[in-house]
């Protein structure tokens, strides 16, 4: 099932680099948890469907042309970890902004049941149960 999941983030990735965050969110499962640890905007924990969907619309009001990319996908059994690159530019500064962390996505009988955002690849790589 681990590389099902990993082609499965790798899909949603190739949505939301062409800027279509709606992809995604149906193999959400109904409790699915977003951690934004410290050092990202609005950190904290989201619970469910609808809190990470009024956290994405939120997020995605103060851009243009917003896009997060996927540079790469590990597969840690349960768990993809995925080099994230986004990119925007501000709607009212027209300013660009860019961003690098990664992302780990973990799965439960195929549907994805945590997402957490983390700065720093052996940080992410910790929380998957991998060694560097």
């Amino acid at each position: 099932m681990s590389r099902e999941n990993v082609e499965a983030v790798r899909a949603i990735y190739a949505e939301w680099g062409r800027g279509n965050f709606r992809t995604g969110s149906e193999l959400y499962d109904e409790h699915v948890v977003l951690v934004l640890r410290p050092g990202f905007a609005d950190p904290g924990v989201y619970l469910g469907r609808e809190e990470i969907r009024a956290y994405m619309r939120g997020f995605l009001v103060g851009w243009a042309e917003a896009a997060i990319a996927g540079e790469e996908f590990l597969d840690a059994g349960d768990t993809v970890l995925v080099a994230v690159h986004q990119h925007a530019t501000g709607s009212g500064s027209g300013a660009p902004v860019e961003m690098r962390y990664w992302q780990a996505w973990t799965f439960r009988g195929g549907a994805v049941i945590r997402i957490e955002s983390i700065k720093e690849r052996s940080e992410a790589l910790e929380a998957a149960g991998l060694r560097e």
